[in-house]
Order: structure tokens, then C-alpha cells, then sequence
């Protein structure tokens, strides 16, 4: 059985990834700035993959060069930059609200991969 290169949800792996953007499923790149240490997030119409290694862990990332690098190589140019949320700060008690998914992707930054 052929190893799917568009997942539903999950995980996927570089290979996977080159196989598919090579076959024209390119989706839109997340990379996400948890406190120094970013991971990749894949998402597709029908769904969000993390790049993972080989086992289905997750990768993670100490900068984005490397991140650059690698996904450049398959012909990837561009993504978004996020943060993980932070919606409220506990020292001054200032409320908030988590935004969504779709708003980290709308009003993170823009990054190229070449």
C-alpha cells in the first residue's frame, strides 16, 4: 500500500511532503514559535499534519534556518509565522480571549523559505 502524501490529519514526513507538493498538493506552511523551539504545521483542505521523522514524532526546530533549507528543497517558498497563543496576562489581569487557528494564520508573518 502506497504511503498517503496528503493526510487528513496528523502526521507527515518530508518525504511524504516533497512526494506530494511534487504532485501539486501544496499547502499552506505554519511555523510556530513555542518559546524558542518552532514545529511545522501542514495545513490542506481537508486537514493539518505536523512534520514529523521517520517514527511519527514530531519535529522540532531551534531556528528557522534549517527550516528554510529543508523546505525550500521541495520547492515550498513561502509560510506563515506564528506564536503560540497567549490571550490574557496574569500579572496585571488583563482578560482575554484565545484567537483561532484561522486568525494565527491571518495575522502571523509572512516568511520565505528561499
Amino acid at each position: 500500500m502506497a504511503e498517503s502524501i496528503h493526510p487528513v490529519s496528523g502526521n507527515i514526513t518530508l518525504k511524504q511532503l516533497s512526494r506530494g507538493v511534487a504532485d501539486g498538493h501544496t499547502p499552506i506552511v505554519e511555523v510556530e514559535s513555542q518559546d524558542g523551539i518552532y514545529i511545522v504545521r501542514l495545513h490542506y483542505s481537508n486537514g493539518v499534519a505536523e512534520l514529523s521523522d521517520e517514527h511519527g514524532k514530531t519535529r522540532t526546530f531551534l531556528g528557522t534556518g534549517e527550516i528554510r533549507d529543508l523546505l525550500s528543497e521541495t520547492g515550498l517558498t513561502h509560510g506563515v509565522l506564528t506564536w503560540a497563543d497567549q490571550c490574557g496576562d496574569e500579572m496585571i489581569g488583563v482578560p482575554g480571549h484565545a484567537i483561532t487557528p484561522d486568525e494565527m494564520l491571518a495575522y502571523g508573518t509572512r516568511i520565505s523559505f528561499r
